[in-house]
């Protein structure tokens, strides 16, 4: 008797959560592949990226969207409008937490994510920071008050403890579909996009406060050959204080960032790189609509 041939399943997993809660460590994990900023500060994730894993037998399209957060700029409203989005069209929702933040920190995100009819992945993150078996427990019980419906599952991203059940659990909760996207797809972004991101993540590690929040990249050139890229990008803020800031003196701070991206630029395409890197000013362009929508916060 001829085996029967296995159904293929596809679906959409979006992964939702406060900021700073290791989204994008566990996004990257689930991916196989370094798609979203990872810093130790928070709202480092601006837009929805979606990283794809194709298998013979299923493919799974993965979305990680910034941190839930009370806007303050029109910048953030735009970000908020993401996570939020996220609800609406998923097949499997991860819903990420830490053992250090409060479970009712956004009470009425988590309300939402509560009367949800698709399955929610619950998963509390940087469990190795916990003293005993204990407070886990404990932990857990509350959750399960707060999202009775939700699988829970005890992770350490960082140590990449039980991962590997949640994907398994996801793979399971698929749908039977067709795939979405060609087999060999790897995200919906494309390579100019990947610049910015790692130029913004070196932002992020150079310069303290307020700084990086308020800069946003641009590649303005992408030429690439078959063994070189050449990239010219530019980095923009909102006041004349942050440009000197951003290219430090005689130019030192903006010549790190762009070393630094450099390398990360070459990892990630396998090729070799040119960057050059101008800074502009913009003024308070988180709160102007018609410069969202350039820079591609606002459809």
């Amino acid at each position: 008797m001829a085996e029967q041939k296995k159904e293929h399943r596809a679906g959409f997993v979006n992964i939702v959560g406060n900021p700073n809660v290791g989204k994008s460590t566990l996004s990257n994990l689930l991916v196989g592949e370094r798609l979203s900023i990872i810093t130790s500060k928070a709202q480092t994730t601006r837009h929805r990226i979606m990283g794809i894993v194709n298998t013979p037998d299923y493919q799974i399209v993965f979305s990680d969207t910034p941190g839930v957060l009370k806007p303050k700029f029109r910048l953030q409203e735009s970000m908020l409008v993401y996570s939020q989005g996220a609800l609406v069209d998923a097949d499997v929702l991860l819903y990420v937490t830490d053992v250090i933040e409060s479970p009712t920190k956004n009470q009425e995100f988590l309300d939402r994510v509560a009367k949800e009819q698709i399955p929610v992945l619950l998963v509390i993150n940087k469990i190795d920071l916990l003293k005993s078996q204990d407070e886990l427990l404990a932990l857990v019980d509350r959750w399960k008050q707060l999202l009775p419906q939700a699988e829970v599952f005890p992770t350490s991203a960082l140590h990449k403890f039980n991962v590997d059940n949640i994907m398994k659990r996801i793979v399971e909760l698929l749908p039977v579909s067709p795939p979405y996207f060609g087999k060999d797809a790897l995200t919906d972004r494309n390579s100019r996009f990947f610049v910015t991101e790692i130029i913004r993540e070196k932002i992020l590690l150079t310069y303290d406060k307020e700084v990086p929040y308020a800069t946003q990249v641009i590649v303005e050139r992408f030429d690439e050959q078959e063994k070189a890229i050449h990239i010219m990008a530019v980095i923009y803020v909102e006041r004349d204080s942050q440009k000197g800031i951003i290219i430090g003196h005689q130019g030192r701070k903006l010549k790190h960032v762009g070393i630094e991206a450099r390398k990360d630029i070459e990892r990630f395409f396998e090729k070799r790189v040119f960057l050059e890197l101008f800074v502009k000013v913009e003024r308070d362009w988180r709160n102007q609509e018609n410069k969202l929508k350039a820079f591609g916060y606002i459809e």
